[in-house]
């Protein structure tokens, strides 16, 4: 019988009425009789939330600062066939878990990633963004496949790889993805892209009927961050390309750009009396940031993103 754990590694107190939903909607998930909390270098925090989950294994990020660290720390600390991530702000439906061990009944499948809907807040709904830009929020975005199908890579929100893949890859790469409040991404994709080049013929499965909310705070929900975070990801892909390539880096990116983003931007010409005009140019804004982030990152990646610790290929995950 396969064996599951779920980890949820969280950063911040001010969270914390969103982590008590994420933790308590993995605990009722009926195939994961083992959930992990992991602590990013929070003190308070790790007290505070040992004291609500006494029945759970609530622990410290031991690896570096920053959620590929907190994720490799869970990682380690469960022999489960199966690891799946869910994030601190985002809360699994009861059948959210059920729907990935499905797609991995394939001995094929090697991670699954399921859809997240993005829970506004009541003051601003979605604001300025157009449904292909919800990745930026960590949601499903207009260009997934609609149906089940294999896929570069998950959303870092709600996903599940087999253990023994993730060690194969050496874990997740630290010096990628974000750290604190700092924006970047990435790290799930690196992961992914790793897999594949380490296990041929390994397959990634976008699965939408696994589904999540994921809380989207105010915060996120202006142009300001929107530009923030485009920028940040172009960087990200900076680092990505240089760690893995440029073709298996890219190769989701230019058709999105390509043949998604064209399209949206006319689409929200078209209604630009009913906000069109803001989110026609929150694409715009976003894919200039996206493309400066990126030049800089090719050319100051050293200066703008440390270093990425080395992961030793087929070395147990939290080992140095």
């Amino acid at each position: 019988m396969t064996t599951v754990a779920v980890v949820i590694c969280a950063y911040t107190q001010q969270r914390w009425g969103d982590l008590q939903d994420s933790v308590e909607s993995a605990k009722r998930q009926p195939e994961a009789p083992e959930v992990v909390v992991v602590i990013d270098h929070e003190p308070e925090l790790l007290a505070r939330a040992a004291a609500r989950w006494p029945e759970l294994r609530v622990v410290p990020n031991t690896e570096d600062r920053g959620l590929s660290g907190a994720r490799n720390t869970g990682v380690a600390l469960t022999d489960a066939d199966v690891v799946a991530f869910l994030d601190d702000d985002a809360t699994a439906d009861p059948d959210w878990l059920g729907h990935m061990l499905t797609a991995l009944e394939d001995p094929d499948v090697v991670g699954v990633g399921g859809r997240a809907t993005p829970s506004w807040p009541t003051a601003t709904g979605a604001g300025p963004y157009a449904d292909e830009l919800l990745w930026i929020v960590g949601c499903s975005y207009r260009g997934l496949p609609e149906t089940p199908g294999d896929v570069r890579n998950v959303i870092g929100s709600s996903m599940a790889f087999r253990r023994d893949a993730i060690m194969l890859a050496g874990g997740f790469r630290s010096g990628i993805g974000r750290v604190g409040n700092q924006p970047l991404g990435c790290e799930e994709t690196e992961l992914c892209i790793r897999i594949a080049q380490a296990r041929p013929g390994a397959r990634i499965r976008h699965e939408p009927r696994s589904n999540v909310s994921h809380r989207v705070s105010p915060d996120r929900v202006t142009m300001r961050y929107l530009r923030r975070r485009s920028y940040y990801e172009g960087i990200s892909k900076a680092v990505l390309s240089r760690r893995v390539g440029t073709g298996d880096s890219l190769a989701s990116e230019s058709t999105y750009l390509t043949k998604v983003i064209p399209g949206a931007v006319l689409r929200e010409l078209r209604h630009i009396g009913r906000g069109g005009a803001l989110r026609a140019f929150a694409i715009v804004l976003s894919v200039a940031s996206t493309v400066t982030g990126y030049a800089v990152g090719r050319v100051l990646g050293g200066v703008v993103v440390r270093t990425p610790a080395t992961v030793p290929v087929a070395q147990p995950v939290g080992t140095r």
